[in-house]
């Protein structure tokens, strides 16, 4: 590929996005979620947002900024953020570029751009399109939306023309089912991971290729997964019991993450039956974008049946 190359080593889908931080601020508090998360070291990180924030800066210098992007809520929210990054600094000469696809003509189950080989990646070079005005401006309403704290905005933007960017609105609907479910205070990741432990799948070599096959367009790494097995299992009332490897360290390893294995407990069978309800049960602390969830009441919920948020 030419020119210079920049991996944007962010996880927006995780951790605080509020609409009212920025600039060093926003370093801080990502740097501080992804300690937290990943248990890598604080100021590490934010030295390393702030290099590849001022390596972006220099687009000026280029003719063009190709930017590569997959499908998923992971790549899609890191894409309207750079997007909008873009928009408030108005790109000027400079032209915006992008790839972002959901198949590739001879794979069947298509994940992401990381399973092409170099000359079939080579290959979307060519086919690369240039950012109109429309995609800006839907992309950084998407963004506005997605750090709101109100999440209704994403709902109504959903209810929007969004076919200038065709991957999106699936993406920040698979966000929505994130929220706490009406029927038992489990987001949709969440579930689907005691279910599938609930059925046999105990380890987390096992588990997670499963995950990953039902609910590709999340995009999760193995450390997201993880992090949501994690806040079930060191719950007050855990809904997971975890063998093989020491979880509570913070800087757990993904080699060590590999080999532990899950047994589900009477508060997560009871859980995962809608017998008893997680929030209710343990309280959240949890980011979804722009939104807090702190607490055990008057809390933005997901009601799978109406298929909106509903607070409660």
């Amino acid at each position: 590929m030419p020119g210079e190359h920049l991996a944007w080593r962010e996880a927006l889908i995780e951790g605080p996005t509020p609409a009212d931080v920025s600039g060093a601020e926003w370093r801080r508090l990502r740097a501080r979620h992804l300690a937290e998360s990943y248990g890598v070291d604080q100021s590490e990180a934010e030295g390393q947002l702030l290099a590849q924030e001022e390596k972006l800066a220099s687009y000026v210098e280029h003719n063009e900024v190709v930017l590569w992007f997959e499908y998923d809520l992971f790549c899609q929210t890191n894409l309207i953020y750079l997007l909008n990054w873009f928009v408030e600094r108005n790109p000027g000469s400079t032209k915006l570029s992008l790839i972002c696809i959901g198949e590739y003509p001879g794979l069947a189950n298509f994940r992401g751009l990381g399973e092409l080989r170099p000359e079939q990646l080579a290959s979307l070079f060519d086919g690369r399109r240039e950012v109109s005005t429309a995609v800006l401006k839907l992309a950084g309403a998407a963004w506005q939306a997605y750090c709101s704290p109100d999440p209704i905005a994403i709902q109504t933007l959903l209810e929007t023309d969004t076919s200038a960017m065709p991957f999106l609105s699936p993406a920040l609907q698979l966000h929505l089912e994130r929220f706490p479910f009406v029927s038992n205070g489990l987001g949709r990741i969440q579930n689907r991971g005691l279910e599938f432990i609930h059925d046999g799948v105990l380890s987390f070599v096992d588990l997670f290729p499963r995950f990953i096959a039902a609910e590709p367009t999340y995009g999760l790494g193995d450390a997201q997964f993880w992090n949501n097995l994690r806040r079930m299992s060191e719950a007050p009332e855990p809904l997971l019991n975890i063998g093989n490897g020491n979880a509570s360290d913070p800087k757990l390893t993904s080699e060590s993450v590999h080999q532990m294995n899950f047994e589900i407990t009477e508060a997560g069978d009871a859980v995962l039956n809608a017998r008893a309800d997680f929030v209710e049960m343990n309280g959240i602390d949890t980011w979804l974008g722009g939104v807090h969830l702190l607490g055990r009441t008057d809390l933005w919920r997901w009601d799978d049946q109406k298929r909106k948020l509903t607070y409660l």
